[in-house]
């Protein structure tokens, strides 16, 4: 449960301009998750999200972007508690996800900047990626299923 909801916080401060503590719970209960301001305090410290300016003087929370270290492991959880499979079309990937993980997947893998991948888009259950080249594309897959043997 832990890393769905952290996962879910992930995706949460991407898409929105999340202020507060109070503000990521509340949009966490509409998703679904009975949290308390302790359990959310602890994923932001565990998350190591800091509060950024924004051009209207507000702050959101935003992912610490460390400086080319090793891919975070919690991204890497996230991906493969959720991966079901992967496959190409050119330089099109498609990735299958358990039901209701694409969206936290997604983020996670769009979390671990690979310069390769373009854009990413999920839906329940699918996420597209569109890669720079086919050979890419291949590499890309590569990386990935080393990254879910990788245990």
């Amino acid at each position: 449960m832990k890393s769905k909801r952290q996962s879910k916080i992930i995706e949460l401060i991407q898409k929105y301009e999340i202020e507060t503590q109070e503000e990521l719970s509340a949009y966490l209960v509409k998703e679904g998750f009975s949290v308390t301001q302790a359990t959310v305090s602890r994923d932001i410290r565990e998350l190591k999200l800091t509060k950024i300016a924004l051009s209207s003087g507000k702050q959101k929370y935003a992912i610490l972007a460390e400086d080319k270290e090793p891919m975070s492991e919690r991204f890497v959880r996230v991906f493969r508690e959720g991966f079901l499979s992967m496959d190409m079309a050119q330089n099109i990937l498609v990735i299958r996800t358990v039901s209701g993980m694409a969206g936290a997947v997604c983020a996670a893998l769009d979390a671990m900047q690979m310069e390769e991948i373009v854009g990413s888009i999920a839906g329940d259950d699918t996420i597209m990626c569109a890669i720079r080249t086919v050979e890419d594309t291949a590499a890309i897959m590569e990386r990935l299923r080393k990254m879910i043997s990788t245990a």
